[in-house]
């Protein structure tokens, strides 16, 4: 558990633009409901899958072939106790792989190895673990790649045919997209997409770096709009039914937003390996950039939230009386302090602290930045700021769902537009849920300590999250607890 301080510039300075790589269009999720300059977005929802069908076809595709090459053993062998494991290997490697959702173009061929491979593990780990177990089902040599070969085959041939239906789809029913990057490569890639519509991609717009003036410029040779502003990336989205953000750029602040929008994010060269050697367009490199919400693990990172959080917020129910009790007797009502903050994706929330100030009015509340040595600060609510027993009531928060126990510190919704003008990436830190405590805060980062340091370090913690991390940083914050510094 942390507590933060620094110093606000009296500037705010510019906006960011996009060519300087800063979460430009997340700035405006701060602001309040109906606040002047905020950007309506719309509710977030699921990014729609790029094949139009979803997985159920290439699934169906699975368990035909499992069930043809199932048909050219002996009667004895079509027993569920070899068909359902052998079903269930294949059903669970091949949509670990991604191979159930595959790029746009991509050919039979080009999966030919990581189907056959999975293929060959599937069905000779389940004849093994059968033969184990029943040993009159055991299979021969002969028979298993005799059905082996039948399952590669037919898979092959209906996958082709499936994905060959869908090219088609896609070059009658183009999806609108926004291209991401100086105008120059935009307008190369945007003019390939259009002379190559077998892709699915017709840009409609390129999101881009403001011209001289600013405003909606025309780009000569793609002849599409060069979009500089959140309001003109909104409308655009909403006028066009933008379905798709291809970024030649790295901007994570703008890939949230367009996540946001319900987009697919793509991104576009770079040395991306994984993935068969068709994932690209005509030459141009890219892969999906996978939602954090999409990521495998962020399930457990809740599980092991509530785990965490109940048993500790009932173990420390005899400290948070004793704190209630001190609080009340040095500083009257009003036991705990409530204070809205942005927390993932920009949405507003009430934490929770044990009141150690009692500030003169809600407008203090919410811009004064650090509190730190007021003399209206009582010495049981110095006490609890400097051992952070202020924020245990954020225990609740944590399984309310406002919050998970590691993140980026949540802020005020004043000093996030603030910060989001000044500090490139401050925007972007909203991918996450935020957190008590986090990587920047067990690096030594709080007080008055950089922001622009905060933000690299929480964006690095995002872009490189793992449960592991997650319990290292529990542990190292619970080693910093026993020598507090406070704020």
């Amino acid at each position: 558990m942390t507590t933060e301080s620094t110093s606000v510039p009296s500037s705010p300075g510019p906006w960011p633009t996009a060519a300087q790589g800063q979460a430009f269009g997340l700035a405006s999720l701060a602001p309040p409901r109906g606040a002047p300059g905020r950007v309506a977005t719309p509710h977030r929802r699921r990014p729609r899958p790029r094949t139009r069908s979803g997985a159920a076809p290439l699934v169906a595709v699975d368990v035909l072939a499992v069930v043809a090459a199932a048909s050219v053993l002996s009667a004895a062998h079509h027993d569920l106790r070899l068909v359902l494991p052998v079903l269930a290997l294949v059903l669970v490697l091949d949509g670990h792989a991604g191979l159930h959702r595959p790029a746009a173009h991509v050919r039979a061929l080009d999966e030919l190895p990581a189907l056959a491979s999975r293929a060959g593990v599937a069905w000779c780990l389940a004849a093994a673990g059968v033969a184990a177990y029943s040993p009159h089902l055991a299979i021969g040599p002969l028979r298993l790649c005799a059905a082996y070969a039948v399952h590669v085959l037919l898979v092959c041939a209906v996958r082709a045919l499936v994905i060959g239906r869908r090219r088609r789809v896609a070059r009658a029913h183009p999806r609108s997209a926004l291209v991401v990057g100086g105008t120059g490569d935009a307008r190369r890639f945007a003019a390939a997409a259009v002379q190559h519509p077998e892709y699915g991609v017709r840009p409609v717009g390129i999101v881009g770096v403001p011209e001289q003036g600013g405003g909606v410029r025309t780009s000569g040779e793609a002849g599409l709009p060069v979009l500089t502003t959140t309001e003109e990336i909104h409308r655009a989205v909403i006028q066009n039914t933008v379905r798709d953000a291809v970024f030649l750029d790295d901007d994570p602040g703008l890939v949230t937003l367009f996540q946001q929008y319900g987009c697919t994010t793509w991104r576009v060269g770079g040395r991306h390996r994984d993935g068969p050697m068709g994932e690209h367009m005509w030459g141009y490199a890219w892969h999906r950039i996978v939602p954090l919400d999409e990521r495998r693990g962020l399930t457990a990172k809740r599980a092991l939230d509530i785990a965490l959080a109940a048993p500790a917020l009932v173990l420390a129910l005899p400290v948070l009386l004793l704190c209630a009790l001190a609080v009340r007797l040095s500083d009257g009502p009003g036991v705990l302090f409530r204070q809205e903050r942005v927390g993932q994706h920009g949405r507003h929330f009430t934490l929770l602290k044990f009141r150690t100030l009692r500030p003169s009015d809600d407008t203090e509340s919410a811009t004064r930045w650090n509190v730190a040595g007021d003399r209206r600060m009582s010495a049981a609510g110095s006490f609890l700021r400097k051992t952070s027993l202020d924020e245990l009531p954020q225990l609740w928060n944590v399984l309310r769902g406002d919050m998970s126990l590691v993140g980026p510190r949540p802020e005020r919704p004043y000093f996030v537009a603030q910060f989001s003008k000044i500090h490139a990436g401050y925007a972007a830190r909203h991918r996450m849920p935020v957190g008590l405590t986090g990587l920047a805060q067990v690096h030594g980062l709080r007080g008055d300590t950089s922001i622009e340091d905060r933000c690299r370090f929480d964006n690095h913690y995002i872009d490189h999250w793992s449960l592991w991390q997650d319990v290292c940083i529990l542990l190292r914050t619970a080693a910093e607890l026993v020598r507090p510094t406070g704020s």
